[in-house]
C-alpha cells in the first residue's frame, strides 16, 4: 500500500512543479512590461536523437527559465511541501 501512495505523492509533486513553473512564466511575461529584468531567461535544450539503419528519431526538450518561472517553482514546492 505504501509503494502506491509513494508513486501517487511523485505523480503529485511533478504535476505542482510543472504548474508552478507554468505560473511563474505566465506572470513574467505578463509583468514583463514594467519589470524587463522578469522576462530575461535562460533556455535549456536537450535534444537526444538516434540513427539507427532502420529507424531514426529526433526529440527536442526545451526549458526556459526566468526569475518568476523559478520563484513559481519555489512556490509550488512549498505547497506540496505543506499538503504532504
Amino acid at each position: 500500500m505504501r509503494v502506491y501512495m509513494r508513486g501517487k505523492e511523485t505523480l503529485t509533486l511533478v504535476v505542482l512543479l510543472i504548474a508552478g513553473l507554468l505560473f511563474g512564466s505566465i506572470l513574467g511575461e505578463i509583468l514583463g512590461p514594467w519589470l524587463p529584468f522578469l522576462q530575461t531567461a535562460k533556455v535549456i535544450t536537450w535534444t537526444p536523437a538516434a540513427d539507427l539503419d532502420i529507424l531514426k528519431y529526433d526529440l527536442t526538450f526545451q526549458v526556459k527559465l526566468n526569475l518568476t518561472s523559478i520563484g513559481g517553482l519555489a512556490l509550488a514546492f512549498w505547497i506540496y511541501r505543506k499538503i504532504k
